[in-house]
């Protein structure tokens, strides 16, 4: 029997980690769950899906592909909360749906509702 991968944390970087915080609080209703004292890493965490953010002035952005089954409600709240959209929700060729969202350092955030939901 093969070992089993249980949960995936990304590290992201990003340019003022105080900043990025409270973004990431107040755009995307994630909440801070821990913070080191030296203010070079912390954690969010939102619906059980957590994201490290690290301190990195020279950093080149990612992209984060998050999943939901309910797109609209999702892109509905980020759109009130005054979250950065760069991309309204689209169907891509492939059947699945998704929006996408930029952070304050550039990284993006596409949030994709799959074929069955």
């Amino acid at each position: 029997m093969a070992a089993t991968i249980v949960r995936v944390a990304p590290e992201v970087p990003v340019r003022d980690l105080r900043q990025s915080i409270e973004y990431y609080e107040q755009k995307l209703g994630f909440e801070p769950v821990m913070e080191l004292p030296d203010g070079e890493y912390a954690i969010v965490e939102r619906d059980g899906i957590a994201i490290h953010l690290f301190q990195d002035a020279g950093h080149v952005s990612v992209g984060l592909h998050l999943f939901t089954g309910e797109l609209e409600e999702l892109h509905q709240e980020l759109v009130s909360r005054g979250a950065q959209v760069t991309q309204e929700i689209e169907r891509k060729p492939w059947g699945n749906r998704d929006f996408r969202v930029r952070d304050l350092s550039g990284n993006e955030l596409k949030f994709t509702e799959g074929v069955d939901g």
